[in-house]
């Protein structure tokens, strides 16, 4: 039997790997940081609640459209392929260096640092201990990814058991062994849906990375929208009890001021010994998101180079270890830079990743509409998963993309620009390069 070629992506991931990528890269760090500001932002303990379970519901809409996407796209560059085919390679390009510079990159760089500020605390390396426990984060994870597929998929498969399992041990010490709120604390602030839902929905951001491994897939296409559902849905449940377990523990006055809210509901269940081993899970978290996002960001940058002659040295997928190894090591290098620049000016580098907010939810707007595109451009082609209820649910994911791009553009307001200013020279490198057609792409 012929082997396959070396460049073209083997099929050696399972359902598995899939839900736990949706669920590593979805519960991150967080969880347990958002749920005080969306408590600061709630009216009552019931408002939380719904907008934690319609969080949950908006992502599994989300999901739903990318599921039918990535089982009649496979391709390992994801969104950036669903871009391609519907608008053509200059706005995927644009989108694909966004990701490249700085939105996977500096998500990676900012998972190490969160990390490597737990790691610190518990065992300081001298003056540049973060930098340091940040940069061995990158390079291991990276290693971990650069060789094999398999390797990078056990981490991520183990790192999840790990990281669920805090959040379960969480749960546990909220609702059963922590006294109840015995002072009944005010209520937070005056009920601001919309302030509820861009920290809520931060906080379930990530679901969609899990189309990057669509071509790496071994079951049926159709089963993409099997798991990241089923992943999403298990994360909304999680979520839901973790809150209650908050709201148990110290109230939602009590949420909305704490600090460290899961911290604190650990030091009421097990004292200092809670405290502590809730900073472990914290940094668990934080190297489960940081691994998916490694896993998934070099896809991308690795379709990019397919689609352009002077970067093909990056879309190079090694046959072999079945991974896309250069761009695993130009993605580790830009995020060490970034690591290297947020030793200098952590708030800045932290606030210059946030600005991008408004660029990422731009492209997600675009890749709800082209579905509409691609359904009426494309009515012949195979969809093995269709969007139930069409076109209902993708108008759906389509208004709340655009709402989150309208609240991103208000909070960060001209910062912004600094978004505007990556995607500008985006497109002046973009005028020194060759495209490939679309069909050569994957040749």
């Amino acid at each position: 039997m012929a082997s396959r070629s070396p460049g073209i992506p083997r099929p050696d991931l399972t359902g598995r790997d899939v839900l736990a990528i949706t669920v590593g890269i979805v519960i991150g760090a967080g969880i347990f940081r958002t749920p005080a500001l969306v408590a600061g932002a709630a009216g009552s303990e019931a408002a939380l609640l719904i907008a934690w379970a319609a969080g949950g519901m908006l992502s599994i809409v989300g999901a739903l459209c990318y599921a039918e996407l990535a089982s009649a796209y496979p391709n390992v560059g994801g969104d950036y392929h669903f871009l391609q085919r519907a608008y053509g390679g200059r706005i995927a390009f644009l989108y694909a260096w966004a990701r490249m510079v700085v939105i996977q990159t500096g998500s990676i760089a900012l998972l190490a640092f969160v990390f490597a500020d737990y790691a610190s605390s518990v065992a300081p390396l001298g003056t540049h201990s973060v930098v340091v426990y940040a940069a061995a984060a990158v390079i291991l994870l990276s290693g971990a990814n650069w060789a094999g597929v398999k390797l990078g998929a056990g981490f991520q498969r183990w790192l999840t058991l790990v990281e669920v399992a805090g959040l379960v041990l969480v749960i546990v010490a909220g609702l059963l062994l922590a006294p109840a709120e015995a002072v009944p604390r005010p209520a937070a602030g005056g009920g601001s849906w919309g302030l509820m839902m861009v920290f809520v929905l931060l906080t379930y951001g990530g679901w969609s990375e899990a189309v990057y491994v669509s071509a790496e897939v071994k079951d049926s296409p159709r089963r993409m929208g099997t798991y990241m559902v089923a992943g999403l849905a298990f994360v909304t449940l999680l979520y839901l009890l973790v809150n209650l377990a908050f709201l148990r523990a110290l109230g939602l006055g009590g949420l909305a001021a704490s600090d460290a809210v899961a911290a604190d509901v650990m030091r009421l269940a097990m004292g200092e010994a809670g405290a502590a081993v809730i900073s472990l899970v914290v940094g668990i978290a934080a190297l489960t998101s940081a691994n998916a996002t490694v896993m998934t960001g070099a896809r991308s940058t690795c379709a990019l180079g397919r689609s352009f002659t002077q970067l093909g040295w990056l879309g190079r997928w090694h046959g072999e270890r079945n991974t896309p190894g250069n761009a695993i090591i130009a993605q580790a290098m830009i995020a060490l830079l970034l690591v290297a620049g947020g030793a200098f000016a952590r708030d800045g580098f932290q606030l210059a990743v946030e600005y991008t907010a408004p660029i990422f939810w731009f492209f997600l707007l675009l890749v709800g509409i082209a579905l509409f595109v691609l359904r009426l451009r494309e009515p012949d082609r195979d969809r093995p998963f269709r969007v139930p209820l069409y076109p209902a649910l993708p108008a759906i994911f389509c208004a709340t993309s655009l709402y989150l791009l309208y609240s991103s553009i208000a909070y960060t307001g001209i910062g912004a620009l600094i978004g505007i200013a990556v995607l500008a020279v985006g497109a002046a490198l973009l005028a020194l390069l060759q495209p490939v057609t679309l069909e050569e792409t994957w040749s």
